[in-house]
Formats: C-alpha cells, structure tokens, sequence
C-alpha cells in the first residue's frame, strides 16, 4: 500500500469520524444532560429523526439553513420536554415512556416528511481542513460540519457547568439524590423537565446534522438507530461530556471504516464494516453493565426503581 493511499484511507477515516461522529456527539451530549438530572430519555431517537425531518423542512421551507438548525433545536426540545413532563407524573415509567416517544415521534417526522423525501434544502457550509493537500480526496475527507466545533465547546462548557456552577450543582443533586434537593427547597421535577428539554434541544443539533451536512437529505431511515446507541455511549463515557467527545469520535470513526476503505479502492467486505458501531455497542455494554453493580459515575437516581 502506498503513501498516499495510506494517507488517504486516514484522512478520510479522520474525516468521516467527524461526519459520522456529529450525530452521536450531540444526542450523547443531550442524553449525558438528562441522566445527569435522574431521567432516561429512550425517546431519543424519536427526537432525533423528528429534528431531523424539521431541520431539512425548516430549510427547505425558508432556504436557510440556519432557520432549519433552529427548527431542528425546537423540534428536539419539545419532544424531550413532553417526556420529561409524562415521567413527572405519579407511576410513570421512564423507560416504557421513552419507548413510546420515540414511537411517536418517528410516527410523526415520516408523516410530515413525506413530501420532503425528493427535494433538495441548503446545506450547511463545510469548514475546509484540507486545504494543505494537492490531493481531492483528502480535501474532501476533510470537510468539517461545522456544528462539530460547536458541540466540542459545549462538551467543555457543560463540564465547566456541571463542576462550577449552581444550575450544573442543582442537576447533578437532582440526579445522585433528590431527597437532598427537595430538602433544600428545590424542585425535582422542574429540574428534570428542564435538564430533559435543554438535553433534547442539544440532541436536535445531531438532526441537523443528519439532513443539512452529512448524508444531506431526508429519509425515512436517516438515523439508524444513532439515537439507541447515545444511550450506551453515554455509560461508556461514564456520564462525562468530555469523554462523549472521544466516546462519540470513536463511534464515528466505526462507522467511517467501511466508505474510507471503499475511497481507496477496497470493496471487499463493505457491508460487513458497516455493522461495526453496533457491535461496539454491544461490546461496550457487555463490559461496563454487570448484574448487581453500578457503573462507575452513575447517577444515583438511575439505580432506583422507577
């Protein structure tokens, strides 16, 4: 194998865990929010698909991307904001309501989405990383979305946020203990339907990715279950947003093999590289889940029966 092939297949596994990476840094992220502050949001791939099908029509519709990427934040917070506020009722399930959000708002963005499924809306501006190659595929590896730098800022605030600061303090008690957070006056529920509104709206920013960068287009398959995966990518993170940086850009980086190896020539085996993000998956959760222990960093609510 040559240089320039190697340098090529490395680009564009660089560059394709940056694309394919955005999704799951975004939903990991609003996900790592909601269980911070004691709830699971399973309905996370329901907003995903939802903000997707909202940021592509929002564009479409107004023929500005930016107005999509608000619809898709929009989108993704209402959804969240609906379940955290059916888990805030007596006897009710956050799993089971997760499910059926997710259920639902799948059922929604195919609906509504039908008549988006052949236009063409603006995309989002790529930031050019490869302007240092004479080479066209490298520079075309190296196409940045440029949500990406975003989500790595928001990453580092939100561990700034969670460490440094009263709201980051309240969510995190609301989450290890909320017998302490009532006890000081506050209140649990409104903090969990808040941390599950601001944690859809950060996943929404994945929606957009999915239509408005990277594949660039609304289908009724656009996810892929990504929004399921953020789930165990946020154990395997450890309930950290830095760590759902890295979490994310290996998860991307899986997904990457298989058109990177397909932009050097090598064919064999294509679909069988594409099934490795949920292998990982699988392999993740066999290593950091055992029966009778909690992974470390859990929230201590998530433990509890609900």
């Amino acid at each position: 194998m040559s240089a320039d092939v190697v340098v090529t297949l490395a680009s564009a596994i660089l560059g394709g865990a940056l694309r394919v990476g955005a999704p799951f840094l975004f939903v990991s992220l609003g996900e790592c929010l909601t269980e911070k502050a004691g709830r699971i949001n399973l309905g996370l791939e329901g907003v995903l698909v939802l903000s997707a099908m909202c940021a592509f029509g929002g564009s479409y519709l107004s023929g500005n991307v930016w107005i999509g990427v608000v619809c898709a934040m929009l989108a993704g917070a209402a959804l969240a904001a609906l379940h955290g506020a059916l888990c805030s009722l007596p006897r009710v399930n956050d799993v089971a309501t997760g499910i059926a959000l997710m259920l639902l708002g799948m059922g929604l963005a195919f609906y509504l989405g039908k008549p988006l499924i052949q236009p063409q809306a603006p995309q989002l501006p790529p930031i050019e990383l490869g302007n240092w190659s004479d080479t066209p595929a490298v520079k075309a590896a190296l196409q940045i979305n440029p949500l990406v730098p975003l989500g790595m800022l928001l990453a580092a605030a939100m561990a700034w946020a969670f460490a440094n600061t009263r709201p980051g303090l309240l969510v995190r008690m609301a989450g290890d203990s909320s017998d302490a957070a009532r006890a000081l006056g506050y209140s649990v529920s409104g903090i969990r339907i808040a941390a599950t509104a601001a944690g859809g709206m950060i996943a929404g920013l994945g929606g957009a990715c999915l239509t408005l960068a990277y594949p660039g287009s609304w289908n009724e398959g656009i996810s892929s279950g990504q929004g399921l995966i953020a789930v165990a990518l946020v154990i395997f993170a450890r309930w950290s947003p830095l760590r759902c940086v890295g979490a994310a850009l290996l998860f991307g980086g899986a997904g990457a093999i298989g058109p990177a190896l397909q932009s050097v020539g090598i064919g064999w085996g294509y679909h069988l590289f594409n099934i490795v993000p949920y292998v990982l998956t699988l392999v993740i959760l066999v290593l950091s889940c055992r029966p009778g222990q909690l992974a470390a960093g859990s929230p201590g609510e998530l433990s509890s029966a609900r």
